[in-house]
């Protein structure tokens, strides 16, 4: 039987529909949408051919069909061809991150007969079918309104991921990313940036479901090698090929609204001919995808020019910048200083947009050097969103800020950490830098840089950083009475050292500090029912963080409660209190009941709490994981980010008071129970349905 493509395991990465334009009323109600799609053919066999291609319309998770077209053509022997067909549909349903409507888009080819001096029809009639999800959207981008989607103006708040899954590992499973994106989303994130490699099938299948603008990510070396082994020795021969596959793959899914062609790329100094390999890539992704603007992360010229540039790039910089600004990897070197905008204006040719990674006060002189210039903020330090946010939302052509990162991940041990030394410790001169992984001695383990744990626990930093989006949440922490007037030197990409903790031992009538996050313009703090004071917004930071108010206080045991007030009114309040010694063990499971899959996951929480329920935060208890029936026990740990245990082991320690485990269903249907236990506690179960 002769073959006309699409083959269904090919087909969809040859099929790419977008929207063109959309209409609207006086209103703003969108009237029509065009839309535009193209379905690459594959003629193997040595005779013409011609096809009948359909394109045709559904919503998602429905099979009436909206709207189809037709469209004949001819293919060659032994050729691919492409044939175009237009759709224009009425009162469509846009896709963005808050109203992510989906439709499924349709092809269908079938293989008419032989074309020579005459038709002949086909006796065989070969037809494949296969279809995409699909969301109707455009976007663009310039410096008046700012990125836009739908015509709607929109700033990315946005964080980069890792590729792994914490505990899982490199493994992804849609439940997995599912979890994932909606803990950020809850957080306020409305972005992500797929660092700093083509992200899983699964993880952006959940962006166009769930509502989440992407930020896809092709590279993160090109020729010149940055590690041992890594994409360089294959740059030059494939990425072509390579690049096309990606955006082929992803280019259907509405979520993605920038395509990035690199990262910190040490070519970006002109280097390896990187000036017009960094032009060569922006032309090929705009001919793979024309409805979608391009960028590229680049960094500071810490690496990436001749060695003799290299070194006087980086006395210069070790001159400029004191102990207190960024560190020497990604050193803004000063808004005097033009040799960053000098050397990377060739390299930035054919970009839509300019990803800025650590250089936010670079920001105002390069829109007076290069005033059509859109700037994304592709990677950014987290500790200093409060900082730069209000700067983002006040300046049309800055389009986003991406923190680095979003959730927690597996590897550069310990980036995020944080040190108390007294005021006249010499190592308070040394930069933040210094704290970064390679100071970090085993078992250190985790990045610890993140707004959400490797267990999907709220941190510190992704509830300030909620706060500065405009959450009207009150949350309260507390430092360590043990560091009490000492001072904090927090690395680049840590936060200040705080936690959900009033279980101070020997801490009794010692002073300690706590700090609150909120937006109120006042907060009160109320220990033990007895008020302590007020503090004004702006009067007293924690960590210079704005929006945040720090207190100091006797330490005693019992309730700490902090009120916020808005022009004189409540707006929220957060409490600690001080748990009693541990008890008992608690199981919190998500959800009970799983597909018979063999991929989906179940993630239950547990807790090591006293005889009243409240969690024990300095509880660090040896517990056993054992799931029996029709699943298993995929992983078993918590959240500490220096540890040499196994999440694989089903032994693993509390940290503070808390692990998780995440049982994975089989492919049959059936129960299957997780029990868990620690020496001195009953051990607990819960019963899950795997149907």
């Amino acid at each position: 039987m002769p073959e006309l493509l699409p083959r269904k395991e090919f087909c969809k990465n040859t099929f790419f529909g977008y929207t063109k334009e959309i209409e609207y009323d006086a209103s703003g109600n969108p009237v029509y949408a065009s839309l535009h799609t193209e379905i690459e053919l594959q003629n193997k066999t040595l005779k013409n051919k011609i096809a009948l291609v359909e394109v045709f319309l559904t919503k998602n998770g429905s099979d009436e069909v909206i709207l189809s077209r037709k469209q004949k053509m001819q293919v060659n022997p032994n050729t691919i061809d492409t044939a175009y067909v237009n759709l224009t549909l009425e009162t469509p349903l846009l896709w963005d991150v808050d109203t992510p409507n989906l439709y499924k888009l349709h092809a269908r080819v079938t293989d008419l007969g032989v074309f020579k001096t005459h038709f002949v029809p086909s006796d065989f009639n070969t037809t494949d079918e296969t279809s995409v999800l699909f969301g109707v959207k455009t976007v663009t981008a310039d410096i008046r309104h700012g990125l836009r989607v739908n015509g709607k103006s929109v700033k990315l708040k946005g964080g980069c991921l890792h590729h792994d899954n914490g505990m899982l590992g490199a493994v992804s499973l849609y439940d997995a990313e599912y979890r994932k994106i909606s803990m950020l989303k809850k957080i306020g994130f409305n972005a992500i940036r797929t660092t700093h490699n083509p992200p899983s099938a699964a993880l952006m299948e959940v962006c166009d479901r769930l509502g989440m603008y992407v930020y896809d990510e092709a590279f993160d070396a090109w020729g010149i090698m940055k590690q041992p082994g890594d994409y360089n020795q294959f740059f030059d021969s494939d990425w072509q090929k390579d690049l096309t596959r990606f955006m082929k793959r992803d280019r259907n899914h509405p979520s993605i609204v920038i395509w990035s062609t690199g990262n910190e790329i040490p070519e970006r100094g002109g280097m390896n001919n990187g000036y017009t390999l960094a032009t060569r890539l922006a032309e090929a992704a705009h001919r793979l995808d024309p409805s979608r603007p391009i960028s590229n992360a680049i960094c500071s010229y810490w690496s990436g020019l001749d060695d003799e540039l290299n070194e006087e790039n980086f006395q210069k910089i070790l001159a400029e910048i004191s102990g207190e600004a960024a560190s020497v990897q990604n050193a803004d070197t000063g808004k005097n200083d033009t040799s960053w905008e000098e050397y990377s204006e060739a390299f930035t040719n054919g970009l839509d947009i300019v990803g800025y990674n650590y250089m936010e006060d670079k920001y105002p002189l390069d829109h007076e050097m290069f005033p059509e210039r859109v700037i994304l903020g592709s990677e950014n330090y987290p500790k200093e969103i409060g900082m730069r946010w209000p700067m983002v939302e006040a300046t049309p052509y800055v389009i986003g800020d991406f923190t680095w990162t979003a959730y927690d991940y597996i590897g550069e041990a310990g980036i995020g950490k944080s040190v108390f030394l007294d005021p006249d410790d010499p190592l308070l001169k040394m930069e933040p830098f210094a704290l970064m992984s390679h100071s970090s001695a085993f078992p250190w383990r985790l990045a610890n840089d993140a707004d959400v744990d490797i267990n999907g626990g709220l941190l510190p930093q992704g509830a300030y950083r909620s706060i500065v989006w405009g959450s009207d949440k009150t949350y309260l922490y507390s430092y360590d009475p043990s560091v009490f007037g000492k001072t904090e030197l927090i690395s680049s990409w840590g936060f200040t050292d705080v936690t959900k903790n009033w279980n101070w031992k020997d801490a009794d009538h010692k002073p300690v500090q706590v700090a609150v996050f909120s937006n109120g313009d006042e907060v009160e703090l109320i220990q033990n029912g007895t008020s302590i004071g007020k503090l004004t917004a702006g009067t007293r930071l924690a960590a210079d963080l704005p929006k945040s108010f720090l207190f100091d206080l006797t330490y005693l045991p019992g309730t700490l409660e902090a009120v916020s007030y808005k022009d004189g009114k409540e707006l929220s309040r957060d409490t600690l209190t001080t748990a009693a010694s541990a008890k008992t063990i608690r199981l919190i499971p998500e959800k009970t009941e799983l597909s018979a899959n063999g991929h989906a996951l179940a993630y239950i929480r547990i807790e090591i709490v006293d005889e009243n329920g409240v969690v024990v935060p300095d509880a660090a208890i040896k517990l056993h994981a054992d799931v029996k029936g029709a699943g298993k026990l995929a992983a078993f740990g918590s959240a500490n980010p220096i540890t040499d245990e196994n999440y694989t082991a089903g032994d693993f320690t509390s940290y503070r008071g808390v692990a998780t485990a995440i049982v994975q269903s089989g492919y049959e249907a059936g129960l299957c129970t997780l029990t868990v236990s620690g020496e001195g506690f009953e051990e607990k179960s819960v019963e899950l349905k795997i149907k």
